[in-house]
């Protein structure tokens, strides 16, 4: 594959292969905003208490090695390499694939027999194959990924409808990701969400819950109902369990696992 060199408007070297132009990499939301965040962290080296004062890291150029798209043409997943490094020579890890924002939802179904301040709540789960897990069956908490033209919250009850067929107001949702927030907010401007491998990926998600009473007789049909848009290639069955379980049944998600963690925290300090 054939590669030409452009240059981002922050005069970054961008190496970029067939088929991808620089304007459509300047369109994509997820490169943008990387690009700026790294800008401003690169940036706190001025300060003379920053551990890297003495020798700063700059920002070389960029490789854009494979490029994948959605439906429509639009440009989804994006793989990097940077050059990171500074007068010395040393290099920090800089391979990264982008894709950018995603949202995931704690739904919480409470049997509307129980006292208002029982302990007793179940959370939905979808089952569904993740085949870069080589699973046909991975549980999880409900996800998906944020588009350019929609807001996180937006995301979020979009897709409760969808995956679970639950339709919620955007006002009935909690962003457990904005409440667990250090107060004082982070010099280099990244967001306020859970980073699932920050080793290798751009993606950050986050994290919104919503409680709502039902019949108890209506926890067994939610089990085991088939959702999903399988016009998008989606198979997803639901599992409903106890909140009590659910770092275990949900033990192998991330998502999952940070949710319980800021629930259960910010349960603690009375703010959910």
């Amino acid at each position: 594959m054939s590669a030409s060199s452009h240059v981002t408007p922050e005069d970054i070297p961008v190496q970029l292969p067939d088929g991808l132009s620089r304007d459509q990499l300047n369109e994509f939301k997820p490169f943008t905003n990387w690009i700026e965040t790294l800008k401003r962290s690169l940036s706190l080296q001025k300060n003379p208490s920053h551990p890297f004062h003495d020798d700063p890291y700059a920002l070389r150029h960029v490789n854009v090695q494979s490029f994948d798209r959605f439906g429509g043409g639009r440009l989804g997943f994006v793989k990097i390499s940077a050059s990171v490094t500074n007068s010395a020579g040393e290099s920090l890890p800089a391979i990264a694939l982008l894709r950018g924002p995603s949202v995931a939802m704690l739904v919480m179904l409470i049997p509307d027999d129980v006292a208002p301040d029982s302990e007793e709540r179940y959370v939905v789960l979808t089952v569904q194959p993740r085949i870069p897990a080589a699973s046909l069956g991975l549980v999880e908490l409900p996800a998906g990924m944020v588009d350019d033209a929609g807001s996180f919250k937006g995301a979020a009850a979009k897709e409760m409808e969808e995956e679970l067929g639950i339709a919620i107001k955007e006002d009935e949702l909690t962003c457990l990701s904005d409440l667990a927030a250090p107060e004082k907010e982070s010099e280099e401007g990244i967001a306020a969400a859970m980073f699932p491998s920050p080793g290798g990926c751009d993606e950050h998600i986050t994290i919104y819950s919503h409680e709502r009473r039902i019949p108890r007789s209506q926890l067994q049909e939610w089990s085991g109902r088939l959702t999903g848009l399988r016009s998008h290639g989606e198979k997803i069955t639901l599992k409903v369990a106890p909140m009590k379980d659910l770092w275990r049944v949900g033990g192998r998600d991330a998502k999952c696992l940070a949710a319980v963690a800021l629930w259960e925290g910010l349960r603690r300090e009375g703010k959910v």
